[in-house]
């Protein structure tokens, strides 16, 4: 990191951060050969991101050609207006920056896991039944493994 003073290197605020963030960004090789974005909502549990996705599609063939990914998150905080130049606004924010390798996951019960995870995260409150047999059999899964992750601030 350019700028070590930015780092976070509070590994809580890390976790807080993958807890917490609604959004995260998903970044494959296209088949072109150019980045690809794409947002996406998420999980994070023990060391890996988990999404869900549809079964076929961009981001499932970009994962089956090249397994290598970007995921970033962020969370801003307030912009700071400039009073007398331009070079006086900001953003301040907390991020993070993920690489790993996706994996689809076929395994039922770590699919099951992951959907679950995620419900939790999105509606915390419960009240949302089971999940049926055919939306399980029909919606993709992929787990990303992480293999470097950093975190990134600037808060004034």
């Amino acid at each position: 990191m350019r700028r070590s003073k930015k780092e976070i290197k509070n590994k809580s605020i890390i976790l807080k951060l993958l807890h917490t963030c609604h959004v995260g960004r998903l970044g494959t090789v296209g088949r072109d050969g150019y980045p690809m974005v794409k947002p996406l909502n998420f999980v994070y549990d023990e060391g890996r991101i988990y999404f869900h996705t549809a079964l076929e599609g961009e981001k499932i063939d970009d994962i089956k050609r090249d397994n290598r990914v970007c995921f970033e998150t962020d969370l801003p905080l307030t912009y700071v207006r400039a009073k007398n130049q331009p070079c006086e606004a900001e953003y301040l924010y907390r991020s993070i920056i993920i690489k790993g390798r996706a994996h689809i996951i076929e395994d039922r019960a770590e699919k099951l896991f992951a959907l679950k995870r995620l419900m939790e995260k999105y509606q915390p409150e419960g009240d949302y039944g089971e999940i049926p047999e055919e939306k399980l059999r029909i919606t993709g899964v992929v787990r990303i493994d992480i293999e470097e992750m950093t975190g990134k601030e600037d808060l004034g």
